[in-house]
C-alpha cells in the first residue's frame, strides 16, 4: 500500500473513530504476562513447535519463541498461544 494511501486511511480512521488495525489490515497482538498471547487478523501458521511459532501476517510474519508453546482456540481471525513466551519478533 502506498504511503499516501496509508496516511489517508489513518486520517479517516481517526475521524470516524475506527481502530487503525481494522482500516489498515494490521494485526492486533494482546499479551497477558509471559503466559498467553492472542494474535488477531493473521494469515495462517507457518511453523509450530513447542519452542517456536511463526505466524503469517499481511505485512510479514510474527515469530514467537519460548518453551511449552501450545496453540489453543484456533479461529480464522485469531490464534491463542499459551506457554512461556520469551521473545516476540515482527519481521517485515
Amino acid at each position: 500500500m502506498a504511503n499516501g494511501k496509508k496516511g489517508h486511511l489513518q486520517k479517516l480512521a481517526g475521524l470516524l473513530e475506527i481502530p487503525q488495525d481494522i482500516v489498515m489490515d494490521l494485526p492486533r497482538i494482546t499479551m497477558l504476562g509471559n503466559k498467553q498471547l492472542l494474535i488477531e487478523n493473521h494469515r495462517g501458521i507457518i511453523e509450530y513447535t513447542p519452542l517456536v511459532v511463526r505466524i503469517k501476517l499481511n505485512q510479514g510474519e510474527l515469530i514467537v519463541t519460548g518453551s511449552n508453546l501450545v496453540l489453543g482456540n484456533l479461529q480464522m481471525e485469531q490464534i491463542f498461544i499459551e506457554g512461556i513466551v520469551e521473545a516476540i519478533r515482527y519481521d517485515t
